[in-house]
């Protein structure tokens, strides 16, 4: 595919829904009793797995455009699968759904793509395992495919060696079956989405600091949710509007969840200009309309707490900084290594691919920006979605027009990404 060099960025874009709140939203709906509505629900493959997936386990779900409704069951009923559960490449999916599964009285298995097949699962299994749940990888090898048994749950206080949403959410949905509380302690805060959510379905939730603890047995009730802007879309459209001279974009309904909003935080310390307009609250979730302008940028330092507030936008991060004066250094991210690649490894290939300085370390990367070494390059996908998004907006921003394979694969989170992007084009 070509991608196209742009001499300039105008325009208003509406960004597709949170790809995280989309998959909650259609897994605490099917647990709930009676109907949850879901406005501006993200239409991606990953998505569409995690509805798959419950409607091999007798949920009727309707999905219309972006507007999807889930008639619940209840916490216990859901039914047993007649066949796998095909979780595709979402390993959101993958991991949530595992803490429900582990709760269930029946037995089902669940698999997904290649890359799936390869991520690890150890740390929901060692968490499952210790509450008494009969999980297993088919494999023996730690990953999917993974077969679940009845088993009766017990409550834990977990101590989590990696600040990760997807094993918070699994414990916390396992502590839902459980015959005791059970409380998740991170390193480092990460995502809430499943804290909020949960709580406004009618789990009884608390946070404290880094822990987050769940009673079981609640009575859950649909609600109507809708579900705001992917931030980690809208920073594909920050870069650029960052990136490419004389631009300016207004990004609309974006979530700045707090423990998501690393990008702008990240965009702030580099000199990014980006205004915050109209802030609101939206089903639980803070949102805002991005006002973002081209700027001189610098380098800066992006680890500690900040990583897994951004871990999913640092492909995007490195490409900006590569453009930016000076030296940026990612640390504390090794995370990156078992994401759908590993990014520490095909960001650094694409990126000296467009002649950038930059050297991989185990935790990260550190890049010796200079905009004027830059030139276009064939990139390679690596059949991962972020990738892809990643260089086709530095493509945006280099002299000439560029290359990429195995473009389709941002249909995992965002099918009408070049559409969006190009039509940006002034």
């Amino acid at each position: 595919m070509e991608l196209k060099h742009a001499k300039q960025l105008k325009g208003t874009i509406s960004i597709p829904g949170d790809k995280s709140i989309s998959h909650r939203a259609i897994m605490f709906g099917a647990i709930s009793e009676g109907t949850t509505e879901i406005t501006n629900f993200l239409q991606g493959a990953d998505c569409l797995s995690t509805i798959s997936c419950f409607q091999k386990m007798g949920i009727s779900i309707e999905n219309t455009n972006d507007h999807v409704i889930v008639h619940g069951k209840g916490l216990h009923g859901l039914t047993a699968p007649t066949e796998l559960l095909d979780v595709g490449n979402s390993g959101t999916t993958t991991r949530l759904i595992s803490g429900i599964l582990a709760g269930q009285s029946f037995s089902s298995t669940l698999n997904g793509d290649a890359s799936i097949q390869k991520r690890p699962m150890k740390r929901i299994l060692a968490p499952l395992s210790s509450m008494g749940a009969d999980v297993k990888s088919v494999k023996s090898n730690d990953c999917a495919p993974l077969s679940f048994s009845p088993a009766k749950l017990h409550g834990i206080s977990y101590e989590s060696p990696v600040a990760s949403a997807q094993v918070k959410s699994c414990i916390l949905l396992a502590g839902l079956y459980a015959d005791a509380p059970t409380s998740v302690t991170e390193p480092v805060l990460s995502r809430n989405h499943t804290e909020l959510m949960l709580s406004a379905f009618g789990a009884k939730i608390t946070s404290e600091n880094t822990t987050a603890s769940i009673l079981p047995e609640p009575k859950l009730h649909g609600l109507s949710i809708e579900v705001p802007g992917d931030i980690s879309s809208a920073a594909y459209f920050i870069a650029a509007g960052l990136l490419v001279p004389d631009s300016e974009i207004l990004i609309r309904n974006v979530g700045i969840n707090p423990t998501r909003d690393g990008i702008l935080k990240a965009a702030y310390a580099m000199g990014g200009q980006i205004e915050k307009l109209n802030e609101r609250t939206v089903s639980g979730e803070l949102v805002c309309d991005l006002l973002v302008t081209y700027s001189h940028l610098k380098g800066t330092t992006i680890g500690g707490e900040l990583i897994p507030t951004l871990i999913d936008e640092i492909p995007m991060i490195a490409v900006v900084a590569a453009f930016a004066e000076g030296t940026t250094i990612i640390k504390d991210a090794a995370e990156l290594k078992v994401k759908e690649s590993n990014r520490i490894d095909t960001v650094t290939e694409n990126l000296k691919r467009m002649g950038a300085d930059v050297t991989p370390t185990e935790d990260g990367m550190i890049i010796h920006g200079n905009r004027d070494s830059l030139h276009e390059a064939d990139f390679e996908s690596y059949l991962d979605h972020r990738i892809a998004m990643s260089f086709a907006v530095a493509a945006l921003a280099l002299p000439e027009n560029c290359h990429m394979k195995d473009t389709e694969c941002v249909n995992i989170s965002y099918p009408t990404f070049y559409k969006d992007l190009t039509g940006l084009i002034d």
